[in-house]
């Protein structure tokens, strides 16, 4: 059974860093692109950054320049690097992978980060 397991939320002072990562558990076919998504209260879930198995990265305008993605050699393990973090960045942080080639998304149980003083 797939399981995408996060780590790395916590809470942290305005400006501080935190590193999210994700392992994916059991075995996914094909991943075409794994990354990250973000929910914060009251607010739709939005696209925070992916990357494709090819190395193609998208993420949305508000965090270029603070948050950077990665993957591991499997291409089976994200990790999300976040630097000068904001109170807006406070948000339920959820693994993402998709298979394009079965047509299959997986989602992480999600990961709390808090921003605050």
């Amino acid at each position: 059974q797939v399981q995408l397991v996060e780590s790395g939320g916590d809470l942290v002072q305005p400006g501080g860093s935190l590193r999210l990562s994700c392992a994916v558990s059991g075995t996914i076919f094909s991943i075409s692109r794994m990354g990250w998504f973000r929910q914060a209260p009251g607010k739709q879930r939005e696209l925070v950054a992916t990357i494709t198995s090819g190395g193609m990265i998208n993420s949305v305008d508000s965090v270029k320049g603070r948050f950077t993605i990665s993957r591991d050699n499997t291409g089976n393990t994200v990790f999300l690097q976040m630097n000068s973090l904001k109170p807006e960045d406070t948000a339920v942080y959820y693994c993402h992978a998709q298979d394009n080639i079965r047509g299959v998304a997986y989602w992480g149980r999600g990961t709390q980060v808090t921003v605050s003083s």
